[in-house]
């Protein structure tokens, strides 16, 4: 970076301000993760497709010491990021976000214990199976297992 801004003073032109912004968010990036796991902070993303339900688990976990957000869709995941999943939520899922779920190996929260809720789990890779209403507690001890694998 320093670079850079040196050769386009040296040669009187402006700097190449969209490669050093593009440069400062990827130090700050890998700062965060440096930061995440020199402090042992696990990063939940709660997805569930009630939104109130999803804002108020996440709202407890970060209460617990968690650095812990709320969706209702899936997005794309930090590294090493626990991704806590209704299962009400992975029938908007396409093929890319099923994989990348797949990768998460995700803590799966549904409302159903029936068979085929338990085998869709399964399918979705998931490390922990809880069915709601949840206990933050027990939340929080299957967060812990699935972040130290």
């Amino acid at each position: 970076m320093r670079a850079e801004l040196e050769i386009a003073q040296s040669d009187r032109e402006a700097p190449p301000v969209d490669r050093l912004i593009e440069d400062l968010g990827e130090a700050l990036e890998l700062l965060g993760e440096v930061e995440s796991v020199a402090l042992a902070i696990v990063h939940v993303l709660v997805v569930d497709d009630d939104e109130r339900l999803g804002e108020l688990t996440a709202r407890g976990l970060r209460r617990l010491g968690f650095d812990a957000e709320s969706a209702g869709r899936l997005r794309t995941l930090r590294p090493r990021e626990v991704v806590v999943f209704d299962l009400g939520v992975s029938g908007s899922l396409d093929a890319a976000e099923i994989a990348a779920l797949k990768v998460a190996k995700p803590i799966v929260v549904t409302g159903a214990a029936d068979p085929s809720s338990r085998a869709l789990a399964e399918d979705l890779g998931a490390s922990s199976y809880i069915v709601k209403p949840v206990e933050l507690d027990e939340l929080a001890a299957a967060i812990k297992r699935r972040a130290s694998t």
